[in-house]
């Protein structure tokens, strides 16, 4: 896998102590511990402002996770996109099918510690029905799905715990989207 700023050597422990210290000067609490060997598909809700990502960023920094996250492709803008792909980004053209199910699946059989990080929403705004995508990765490649959660109420962000998908994919929505019921993000009018 290619050098992020998770895994960019010197650069990464510095990063790491300037995202303990922003959060802790933020007051966000980081929540969840630090996970060996990773392999799994890391939702993180709601995402309701711009602000979730440089959030959910500093927190994967504090927590020694290591994760590549999908995005679209507007955000990979020509000369800027070198900086979006060394976050951790992976850019998806919505416009088009290319497989992004089957690519990610095949990364998980192809490499021993994974992590990838898609929103589920899809987007910044108010949504009713989320994207099953996360879903039919997981349960292709065999992995569990980690619940992370941004929530504005308790100015908490982090790692909760996994989700195993069982294939029955509208009754695991529900459970998934129930842990998330509670959560509110930046803005709440968005959650």
């Amino acid at each position: 896998m290619r050098t992020t700023v998770f895994s960019t050597p010197l650069l990464t422990p510095l990063l790491r102590l300037i995202a303990i210290a922003t959060l802790k000067l933020c007051g966000w609490k980081a929540v969840g511990e630090e996970i060996e060997n990773p392999r799994f598909v890391l939702i993180a809700a709601p995402h309701t402002s711009n602000w979730d990502f440089p959030l959910m960023l500093l927190v994967a920094l504090k927590l020694r996770l290591q994760l590549f996250w999908m995005g679209k492709n507007t955000l990979f803008p020509f000369g800027f996109g070198w900086l979006s792909r060394w976050l951790g980004g992976i850019a998806i053209d919505r416009a088009r099918s290319h497989n992004v199910v089957n690519e990610t699946v095949r990364q998980f059989r192809e490499n021993e510690s994974l992590v990838i990080l898609i929103p589920p929403e899809g987007t910044r705004g108010k949504v009713t029905k989320w994207k099953s995508g996360f879903y039919h990765i997981a349960k292709n490649a065999k992995v569990p799905i980690m619940l992370a959660y941004l929530d504005a109420a308790t100015r908490e962000a982090g790692m909760a715990d996994f989700f195993q998908p069982t294939g029955a994919l509208e009754d695991d929505m529900n459970k998934i989207r129930a842990f998330y019921s509670t959560k509110k993000g930046l803005r709440a009018e968005n959650s």
